[in-house]
């Protein structure tokens, strides 16, 4: 059986509460650029930004505001000139850098979340409904790293 290290695209949610903000960290532990990609749910307005890209290591905190919704996803082997027009290998967003309302072109391994849906509680998820095109862990800030760690056996 061959060992291999599996990196990762990292979201960690930073709950503070359901009737407070809540940020997300978006982490990229591949080994190459990725070009994080939001859309927000019906009704909730789009996260401030997708014009980003993090290289290997680089984070990014993005602010959300109470009862959003949506999904965060990472795009890969993006080329976009100086006013943002190009494309993506996998999770492509209209040939854009910024999504504005424009969902993943499959394959894209999605995170989804719901903050204080009703009842005030979170929901999330990751989800391979639009296939799989990176290794993706969701995990809240205060979570003990110990039972998530950064390098998978495959």
């Amino acid at each position: 059986m061959k060992l291999s290290v599996l990196p990762l695209l990292l979201l960690v949610v930073s709950f503070l509460s359901s009737s407070f903000a809540c940020t997300f960290t978006v982490a990229n532990y591949c080994p190459f650029t990725i070009w994080p990609g939001t859309l927000a749910g019906s009704g909730t307005p789009q996260l401030p930004t997708t014009r980003f890209q993090l290289q290997s290591g680089q984070s990014l905190r993005i602010p959300a505001v109470p009862g959003w919704s949506g999904r965060i996803w990472g795009r890969t082997g993006c080329t976009f000139d100086a006013s943002g027009v190009g494309s993506c290998q996998t999770g492509d967003c209209g040939g854009r850098l910024e999504c504005d309302g424009m969902g993943a072109t499959p394959p894209a391994s999605l995170f989804e979340i719901t903050l204080g849906a009703g009842d005030d509680k979170d929901f999330y998820d990751v989800s391979i409904i639009d296939g799989y095109n990176l290794p993706l862990i969701a995990v809240p800030l205060f979570a003990d790293f110990s039972l998530f760690p950064l390098q998978f056996i495959c």
